[in-house]
């Protein structure tokens, strides 16, 4: 009787382990790492804390360049599509990408155009160097749906250094001298400079009322770009 009852507790232990392990597995299956396509990550970004100076991160970097140079109104937004192209997420962005392969990669492919096929079309300005650089990279290194936390840091205000770089990366595909949205250029420190004065520029990215919300069709700035930008304003908004 008491060797059954031993075995009965063993057996009911292992199977319990075997649904522990299952279940384990099953979890961790979801997370978004085990892969879910040509890109992985799914439609949930792959949050990280810290952030690798030698990996580009989606919602960091890459989302942010789309969205400025290619989602504005009448090109790949939600409402226009234009070629039955839209750009505004990561899922519909990975369908013109081949993950681990940039020169296969549509999206990469039409952003080193030199021709009239060149995206965004001339004369919108195109891509810098390092922006290509860095989608390259993204798509190289599997173009994952991935963001990492901590990139950012108040202490760092300067305009070459933080807010030249935000601008840069985020607002001027819709504020240059080929798309003057709102009739601004912030292609340039006096074109920054006089939003900064007049109060439009904070007020927009701060999402404050009577400013309208920029950057438009993309996510607010983090807390601590929109800190950065104001410090450096309170500052003198300095050419530095």
């Amino acid at each position: 009787m008491n060797n059954k009852k031993v075995l009965f507790q063993v057996t009911l232990l292992t199977g319990l382990l075997i649904a522990f392990i299952a279940c384990r597995h099953q979890l961790l299956d979801n997370t978004g790492n085990g892969g879910t396509g040509s890109g992985g990550g799914g439609g949930v970004p792959q949050a990280v804390s810290g952030c690798s100076p030698d990996t580009v991160y989606f919602v960091n970097e890459i989302m942010p360049l789309i969205s400025s140079n290619c989602t504005m109104s009448g090109c790949h937004d939600n409402i226009t599509h234009a070629e039955g192209v839209n750009l505004t997420t990561y899922t519909n962005i990975m369908q013109y990408v081949v993950a681990g392969n940039a020169s296969a990669s549509k999206l990469y492919k039409v952003i080193i155009q030199t021709n009239g096929d060149r995206m965004p079309p001339p004369p919108m300005a195109a891509f810098t160097t390092d922006q290509k650089a860095k989608i390259q990279k993204w798509i190289n290194q599997g173009a994952k749906n991935n963001n990492c936390i901590g990139s950012c840091d108040t202490a760092v205000f300067t305009y070459n250094a933080a807010i030249k770089v935000i601008i840069g990366n985020k607002c001027v595909g819709c504020h240059n001298p080929s798309s003057l949205g709102g009739g601004i250029d912030l292609s340039t420190y006096n074109g920054v400079n006089t939003v900064a004065l007049n109060g439009r520029l904070y007020g927009s990215v701060a999402n404050q009322p009577g400013f309208s919300p920029m950057p438009k069709n993309s996510p607010k700035l983090s807390d601590c770009e929109i800190r950065q930008i104001q410090k450096w304003i309170n500052a003198g908004s300095l050419n530095n």
